[in-house]
């Protein structure tokens, strides 16, 4: 029996929109009952949230399209500014339903143009008998406009007095939207996000055809009992699958298991598996990249380490200084003259590191050290004289912002500033490299 039944649209559409949108029947007849019949008032506007991926403009567009109801699109983080938007939503509404190429561009500076320009579109196009939605997605990015605009979207029906709804997709709540002087309420709608049942729904349908839909569910229960609870991303979780299944078959491909040995093709997928825990969300490697490491059997981290993209953009003196400032929190004091002096010379030997030799500094953490250490460091392996300017002071204030560095205590004037290093030595070495 369907779970999506209505009056107002046929059963063929309804059974096929069902089959489309997976696991999230009851939001879509939510939706359905909302919008009622083509020709009715709906609401004036409707505020769809949930974390990402999870589903949210896929079922929209899934249902506007499946149902062929007159809709407009926008992304407005695409369309950052109140004019690109709002010329946007004119031009897509223009050019939805006419034959005719558009010929002339669309200009609207101000709010009362938009209205006005709206009605002439939807009175043009024969829009009336029947409810126009604008569906805005990453609508968190209104916030950053004129304060003018989300108020008027809430309530564009009223102002055009025509058939229209807004749709806002968000990630984040209502209560973060709202303003301070107040605004019509729009009908909050929560997306949640995919259970472990559901994702092994949805992903267990895109099994290829030369296999069964048995072997690849088994395969997808074995990818979401790895990457589960650290990955619940749907696009993510699908990026994988697509990209580890040919190692999971070739035992089957050699003719070393059948479909059924589930315990063979787990022992031949877990270490492939484990290193694919490392690239999760960062795409460091590309998936020919990836399949080739698989491959030949070596390890990500032979391309590129995560610190490779981060530091990448830090001026020349400010890797010398995060690497001095490195050197000086995990470093004692005693061993500055050993290590940054060329003549230091006889250094007396005691039993003081054979006491603490099984105490790592690495496992200690970070010590704070004064500012004048760390210039002295920075003088002695820096190759090139270098001057103690305010371009130098300016770069270990902006490491502070970027929290690669941060300040311990007050900044008191008698004693100076004190630091610690808070990157890891793993960053350090692909900024030393």
């Amino acid at each position: 029996m369907p779970n999506l039944e209505h009056p107002a649209y046929p059963a063929a559409d309804l059974l096929h929109l069902e089959s489309l949108v997976p696991c999230r029947e009851s939001q879509v007849s939510m939706l359905l009952s909302i919008f009622g019949e083509r020709q009715q008032f709906s609401f004036p506007s409707i505020f769809i949230y949930g974390h990402t991926s999870s589903g949210k403009t896929y079922v929209m567009q899934t249902l506007l399209t499946t149902l062929q109801l007159p809709h407009v699109f926008v992304n407005c983080v695409e369309y950052f500014t109140s004019r690109l938007l709002l010329e946007e939503i004119l031009i897509q509404l223009q050019s939805s339903s006419s034959d005719k190429e558009q010929t002339c561009p669309v200009h609207c500076d101000t709010l009362n143009d938009f209205v006005r320009l709206f009605k002439q579109a939807v009175a043009s196009q024969e829009l009336q008998d029947q409810t126009l939605y604008i569906v805005l997605d990453r609508a968190e990015q209104l916030r950053e406009m004129e304060a003018n605009i989300l108020p008027a979207f809430l309530r564009l029906q009223e102002l055009t007095d025509r058939n229209v709804t807004v749709v806002l997709l968000s990630e984040i709540v209502w209560e973060l939207f709202r303003p301070n002087v107040g605004c019509f309420e729009p009908f909050t709608m929560y997306f949640p996000d995919y259970s472990i049942g559901h994702l092994q729904k949805i992903l267990s349908q895109n099994h290829p055809p030369e296999y069964s839909a048995d072997f690849y569910s088994a395969y997808i229960n074995i990818l979401l009992g790895v990457f589960y609870m650290v990955c619940r991303d749907l696009k993510e979780l699908r990026h994988l699958a697509a990209l580890n299944f040919a190692k999971y078959c070739e035992p089957v491909v050699r003719g070393e298991a059948n479909e059924r040995d589930t315990r063979k093709l787990w022992k031949n997928i877990e270490p492939h598996l484990k290193k694919a825990m490392q690239t999760v969300y960062l795409r460091e490697i590309s998936s020919s990249q990836w399949e080739r490491l698989q491959h030949d059997g070596g390890e990500p981290g032979q391309l590129k380490g995560l610190s490779a993209h981060t530091h990448v953009e830090l001026p020349y003196y400010s890797k010398f200084l995060l690497i001095a400032a490195y050197l000086a929190s995990y470093n004692p004091v005693r061993t500055d003259k050993r290590f940054f002096l060329k003549h230091h010379g006889k250094i007396r030997k005691t039993n003081f590191m054979k006491k603490h030799e099984k105490t790592s500094n690495h496992l200690l953490g970070p010590k704070p050290f004064p500012l004048d250490r760390l210039l002295a460091i920075l003088y002695s392996i820096v190759d090139n004289r270098v001057a103690p300017t305010a371009n130098i002071f300016s770069q270990i204030t902006s490491l502070v912002t970027l929290q690669l560095l941060s300040m311990v205590g007050q900044n008191d004037q008698l004693d100076g500033p004190r630091y610690k290093c808070t990157v890891s030595l793993d960053f350090i070495r692909a900024v030393a490299r």
